[in-house]
């Protein structure tokens, strides 16, 4: 098992177990590779946004943990929120959350082998005051023998709903079977009118494709169908973080796709991306959810 201590824009660390397989064929170490890579791009999107880890010491062959609060070895200099955190199954009023804010804090992350980062559609300020969400996001999840085929379809029937309200979305896998889309908007006034407008929108599409969209959470609805998930715009909620890695068999990120490759999807292998895979399109593309960065951003209908 190898370990170093090593420099990170002027932080030491100390990463171990770096020839450990945390997937079959991929190591912590190259685990902690590409996270360093994808920095740049993945960075931005993390930032001032709590993150929940999921965490897989033993690779994803072993169990995993969620780990919200910061553990009592968490580096001094690693950004913490405190969050308030009504009904928490831990008897606790609030969670102390980090903020992945920086390329060493992310790389510790990593090293801990918090494969999976997912953080929520809001803010945190400096002093950690909650902001209302500045994100709209549906989760499409095709049931079986419905695929990621059926998701690009639906995807841009939502695109076009969205559009007649003068908001625009962008399109990444999940990383795993479905999409994820996200709509940039000015913050409401009451976190509760992006849950609200999310619902009404995935209801209209259930209500126009009954053929093909369920927007309902009973899985028996969702045999061929995508159920289109509005709830993860609860503030209680959070999603896989763009450029996050999954667990699976093997590798695979949660990848910004654009319209045209969503058109184009004929088979659900076409958007399975390899970490490789990822971060060459970010070489040749940029980043695609760049967007969702803008300050100016339209507000809710």
């Amino acid at each position: 098992m190898s370990s170093r201590r090593v420099e990170v824009d002027g932080r030491t660390l100390s990463l171990s177990n770096l020839d450990k397989n945390l997937y079959p064929d991929f190591t912590k170490g190259e685990v902690i590779d590409y996270y360093a890579r994808v920095a740049p791009v993945m960075l931005p999107h993390l930032k001032d946004r709590p993150a929940t880890r999921i965490r897989w010491p033993d690779g994803v062959d072993g169990g995993k943990f969620f780990e919200k609060n910061a553990p009592s070895h968490t580096p001094d200099w690693v950004r913490t929120a405190t969050v308030p955190s009504p009904g928490s199954t831990m008897g606790r009023d609030t969670v102390d959350y980090v903020v992945v804010d920086d390329l060493p804090t992310l790389v510790w992350c990593a090293n801990l082998a918090a494969l999976e980062l997912h953080i929520p559609q809001w803010k945190v300020g400096p002093r950690g005051k909650v902001h209302s969400p500045d994100l709209l996001v549906f989760d499409l999840d095709p049931g079986a023998p419905a695929t990621v085929v059926e998701a690009c379809k639906v995807a841009a029937m939502l695109r076009d709903v969205l559009a007649e309200d003068g908001l625009e979305s962008y399109p990444k896998t999940s990383g795993k079977k479905g999409l994820h889309l996200y709509v940039p908007i000015k913050k409401p006034s009451q976190a509760e009118r992006t849950s609200e407008y999310a619902k009404a929108a995935a209801q209209r599409l259930a209500e126009e494709h009954r053929d093909l969209v369920v927007a309902k959470m009973e899985k028996r609805l969702r045999k061929g169908k995508v159920f289109v998930d509005w709830s993860q715009n609860n503030p209680a909620k959070t999603t896989v973080a763009p450029y996050s890695l999954r667990a699976a068999s093997g590798p695979t990120v949660s990848t910004p796709l654009t319209w045209d490759e969503l058109d184009a999807c004929k088979d659900a292998a076409d958007l399975v991306f390899t970490p490789g895979e990822a971060l060459a399109r970010i070489d040749e593309r940029g980043d695609l959810l760049e967007p969702l960065l803008a300050e100016d951003r339209p507000p809710l209908p």
